[in-house]
């Protein structure tokens, strides 16, 4: 099997896992990865410091009674890498201490007065990463139309062949209450047949990532 590395700044909605399916079905794996701030750093080039971290991913589980449809959110996990935790101990004077991200999780790194370096994850489960999610139950329900030009001079409107996700249900986190909802409220469709439901994941640093899975009801 062939393999690509497919490198972005981001990613269209839904594009994980469709595009890598597609892919692998043509003998192909796809690897998608962020293209990260570092590469606008010299030095880090120069240091071979920069790291092209891969596409989070989401795991959910709908549950359908009848026509009514819930959606557990099962798993979570992201590859962020903000400093090379090597070079941050090196520049770190003794008594100072920095919160960064490395190797997807958030990392206190502190230098005591002797100059001992110490680190305590702060990430301690893979829902601490989690801002708020949503859910759209009905998720093919609103075509992407965007309007082009014609070289005659008129316009027309143009499917994208995406869609639009609206948001039908969603748990997020307060200031006052860290809690987290996994499961979202119950969503009764109209009739029997498959449905597409859009999960969407905002992590603690405003990234979206987006499953999209089919239930029968």
């Amino acid at each position: 099997m062939s393999h690509v590395d497919l490198l972005g700044f981001e990613f269209e909605m839904g594009i994980v896992p469709h595009a890598q399916d597609q892919a692998r079905a043509k003998g192909v794996n796809l690897a998608l990865r962020y293209i990260p701030k570092d590469v606008f750093d010299r030095r880090a080039v120069e240091k071979g410091q920069v790291v092209f971290y891969d596409v989070a991913y989401v795991e959910v589980q709908p549950a359908a009674k009848g026509r009514a449809v819930t959606v557990k959110l099962k798993d979570f996990g992201v590859f962020y890498r903000q400093d090379d935790i090597d070079t941050l101990t090196a520049e770190m004077k003794a008594g100072a201490s920095k919160v960064t991200v490395d190797k997807g999780q958030v990392v206190k790194v502190s230098k005591d007065k002797k100059g001992v370096v110490m680190r305590d994850v702060l990430t301690k489960s893979w829902t601490d990463w989690i801002d708020y999610w949503a859910v759209d139950f009905t998720f093919e329900k609103r075509r992407e139309i965007i309007r082009v030009a014609e070289p005659d001079g008129t316009e027309r409107d143009v499917w994208t062949g995406g869609y639009i996700f609206e948001n039908e249900w969603q748990a997020f986190r307060t200031r006052n209450d860290r809690t987290l909802e996994m499961e979202s409220a119950s969503h009764e469709y109209p009739g029997k047949g498959r449905y597409k439901i859009a999960v969407k994941v905002i992590d603690i640093f405003g990234n979206d990532t987006t499953k999209v899975v089919e239930v029968t009801v």
